[in-house]
């Protein structure tokens, strides 16, 4: 075993990434811990109010600084893993608004688990090739600026709606970090590629990318059915469609993501149960169910409360059917009053369907009687 007066880091560090690609890491960069650029921007985002009721991204000050949060880091490693599954039924999902959408990336295991346990390998693998080596792996669980980092490391860069973005592979793909005590070479950020497309900006449900590169998370159909706690704003109900985890568009419509390639990592396959499953069965889940269905899914943190929440509000933007409103009745009364609330939202937005279904029939009979008469040469009130 090697000392750091005694080992190659050139050649460590080439060790390292192949031994990140043999772990099932599509790319691995390495950064150094300097993000003063950043953090004007992220303060700037803070003062705005973006970050919603996500108080930990204000709480944490510049404790993301890397050798803040772990003291005596030097360099980031940082890493990618495809996550875009085969069969992903983008425009097939959200296309039949009786279906549950849920964002592509929580259809299977929780990638928090599984980058955080290669994340661990090959920091061990550093150790056993360096005995000096001190490391701590992150994946999305300590405030870490991970697109930044990315960023830096040469592992893409960031879009128009602040995801990192990959010539070679898109944005379908998870980040992580290893933070390490050992001086490495690091490599070269990568030319921006947006350039004047904005189709991010345009495609945007809920208008949440307010501006290039700045999210307005309040608006984000993300932060509404992941992070928020509270009621989902009525004005922005009718905009979130069928998407009750979640949200892909900004990625979808991202010209780079054609050159995106499918995970080859089984973990990230979609469940069954969760994939392209109506709204109706779904809601028809109690707890005990839901938390099954969930295990090992990263949808499970969102809680049962919240899961019943978001899927009466796309329960009220669904095809009026007896069958949804039957389901919106069961369920009142059954968890809470924040889930009543949107049920009976719900229930309007049925209600309210089922009479313009009504008007459009009426409209019909009266167009036929009137085609029959012309037909017929007969008074156009016959």
């Amino acid at each position: 075993m090697s000392t750091i007066n005694s080992i190659d880091l050139i050649q460590l560090t080439q060790d390292i990434k192949a031994w990140g690609r043999t772990l099932g890491f599509q790319q691995v960069g390495i950064s150094d811990i300097d993000l003063h650029q950043h953090e004007a921007h992220l303060t700037k985002w803070l003062e705005n109010g973006y970050h919603g009721d996500m108080a930990f991204m204000a709480n944490h000050g510049m404790k993301r600084r890397p050798d803040e949060l772990v003291p005596g880091t030097l360099r980031v490693i940082s890493v990618r893993m495809n996550y875009l599954p085969p069969d992903a039924s983008f425009a097939k999902h959200l296309s039949q608004p009786d279906t549950g959408y849920i964002s592509r990336y929580a259809l299977g295991r929780d990638y928090h688990k599984v980058l955080r346990k290669r994340l661990k390998q090959l920091g061990e693998k550093i150790t056993t090739a360096l005995s000096d080596t001190q490391y701590r792996p992150f994946v999305d669980s300590a405030p870490v600026l991970e697109h930044a980092i990315a960023e830096k490391a040469g592992i893409g860069w960031t879009g128009k709606h602040s995801l990192t973005i990959n010539k070679e592979a898109g944005s379908w793909f998870f980040l992580g970090e290893l933070f390490i005590n050992v001086p490495l070479p690091i490599d070269a950020p990568i030319e921006e590629g947006c350039g004047t497309c904005t189709a991010c900006l345009t495609i945007c449900p809920t208008n949440a990318i307010v501006a290039p590169y700045k999210v307005d998370a309040r608006r984000c159909i993300s932060y509404l059915t992941i992070e928020s706690d509270k009621d989902i704003p009525e004005e922005l109900r009718p905009l979130m469609g069928n998407r009750i985890y979640g949200c892909d568009d900004c990625q979808l419509i991202c010209p780079w993501n054609r050159y995106a390639d499918i995970t080859e990592e089984e973990d990230f396959h979609p469940r069954k149960v969760l994939h392209g499953q109506s709204l109706t069965t779904l809601f028809s889940w109690d707890e005990a169910t839901f938390l099954t269905n969930t295990e090992g899914s990263p949808i499970r943190r969102i809680g049962f409360e919240k899961w019943q929440r978001n899927i009466a509000v796309a329960l009220g933007n669904a095809n009026y059917s007896e069958l949804t409103v039957n389901a919106l009745q069961v369920n009142l009364g059954k968890v809470s009053d924040k889930v009543d609330r949107h049920i009976t939202w719900a229930l309007a937005q049925q209600e309210n369907k089922k009479a313009g279904l009504a008007l459009e029939e009426k409209a019909n009979r009266q167009q036929k009687r009137l085609t029959r008469a012309v037909e017929k040469g007969l008074p156009r009130d016959a």
